[in-house]
């Protein structure tokens, strides 16, 4: 039997936010190997579509699973299961975005010595557009291995 989650809280929300610079998209496409000149060539970029350069989709999608970590390891042991994104609009240097996740439901799971978390999030730009729309699922351990009394 399954009880109430030791670890999370269902409904919680947390987030943060993301500045792009013309730097930072050239080095984060660089270092990750994104070779396209959408993320790299300033000239090119201004006559596409986008207007100027724009974001490799891996760096606001990199940082969006990244903010679980970071959440969840000030008090838990987190480990990233799952996730699905889906890239909705471009984001543009220039862009402020702000990434939020929700805890949708949460479940002990005792042969992982853990809760199970599912999570709903989103990415928007300064602008109220919708970036990212993304699910993770995350096991959430206690620190140190320590095992919870579940009754």
């Amino acid at each position: 039997m399954n009880a109430a989650p030791r670890i999370v809280t269902i409904g919680e929300n947390f987030g943060a936010t993301l500045a792009l610079t013309s730097e930072s998209i050239k080095t984060f496409a660089s270092f990750v190997k994104d070779d396209n000149p959408l993320h790299h060539d300033d000239d090119y970029a201004a006559q596409s579509r986008f207007g100027g350069l724009i974001a490799s989709g891996t760096q606001p999608t990199a940082h969006f699973m990244a903010l679980l970590a970071s959440h969840f390891s000030q008090f838990a042991q987190p480990l990233g299961l799952e996730f699905d994104m889906k890239l909705k609009k471009a984001a543009h240097s220039g862009d402020t975005l702000t990434m939020t996740w929700h805890i949708r439901e949460a479940y002990w799971k005792p042969s992982l010595n853990g809760d199970l978390v599912q999570l709903d999030g989103s990415i928007m730009n300064q602008r109220g557009q919708t970036v990212v729309l993304g699910s993770a699922t995350v096991l959430v351990m206690p620190k140190g291995g320590k095992l919870v009394n579940v009754e």
